[in-house]
């Protein structure tokens, strides 16, 4: 047990010291211990709240929903921005792009949008609670959990060792996703009667296999040729978006081409 524990502290001893020394100071960052926290207590709201639900009739939420849901279009269309500009005036490459842990401006830029990207994902847990109040609890899938939970530690990481470089290409693509992503969720919040001019759900649910598809040819890509990028990262991002692959295909199959042949 004493082993197995100086061995515990001797890992969190290398996570502590072997980060981006720009972006350890950072809220957050040095420490796994927060985002840790952040996500028990995550899984906990969840179980708690849909207990405390169980007897209690559910919150509408409508102005709720629709400033958050809006705000975060607002702030999904300044990190694409930002990653977008930041990218372009730094010449990276779509194919290989090593991280620049230099205190220049534009390196620190880039870094910075990482870090807003990593605290959206902290945000986004939200969207959970918001189901528990309204209890959807059929939206409380291990799809919608596994992913908005897993997503903090992963860019947890990328802030804390690979703020830049090939992460940008991730936060690119996702925030543009999420900008129509959460403008279909503001839309819905006004009501049934937004229904008939949502029609195009189904192909937001194809974006988002779209995107993935994208991160796993990207990160393959990585995985076999020669670039000054850790392949642990690449490989970590290229396990973890062949889950997501698999469970949003799953979530396609069920959603819409299951329903249409019993209809």
């Amino acid at each position: 047990m004493a082993s197995a524990g100086n061995h515990v502290l001797s890992v969190h001893q290398w996570i502590l010291e072997n980060g981006d020394n720009r972006t350890d100071p950072w809220p957050l960052v040095y420490s796994p211990l927060p985002v840790t926290f952040i996500f028990l207590g995550y899984l906990c709201m969840i179980w708690v709240g849909s207990h405390l639900m169980k007897t209690r009739k559910p919150f509408e939420l409508k102005t709720v929903l629709i400033v958050y849901n809006f705000s975060m279009v607002g702030l999904s269309a300044y990190m694409f921005y930002e990653f977008l500009v930041t990218s372009w005036l730094s010449n990276y490459s779509l194919l290989c792009q090593p991280v620049d842990y230099s205190e220049t401006p534009l390196p620190l830029r880039m870094a910075s949008v990482c870090w807003w990207f990593f605290f959206s994902k902290i945000i986004e847990l939200l969207d959970t609670f918001f189901f528990v109040l309204r209890k959807k609890n059929s939206q409380l899938t291990f799809l919608h959990v596994y992913h908005h939970g897993t997503m903090i530690f992963n860019w947890w990481a990328g802030v804390k060792y690979v703020a830049g470089g090939q992460s940008f290409f991730i936060g690119l693509v996702n925030t543009f996703v999420h900008i129509i992503m959460y403008t279909y969720y503001g839309l819905s919040a006004f009501g049934p009667h937004m229904q008939k001019h949502l029609w195009w759900k189904k192909y937001l649910t194809i974006l988002q296999l779209l995107q993935f598809l994208l991160f796993f040819l990207h990160t393959g890509y990585n995985l076999i040729t020669e670039c000054d990028f850790p392949d642990s990262m690449n490989l970590a991002v290229f396990g973890y978006v062949l889950t997501l692959i698999v469970l949003f295909s799953n979530f396609y199959y069920q959603q819409y081409l299951h329903k249409r042949k019993h209809k």
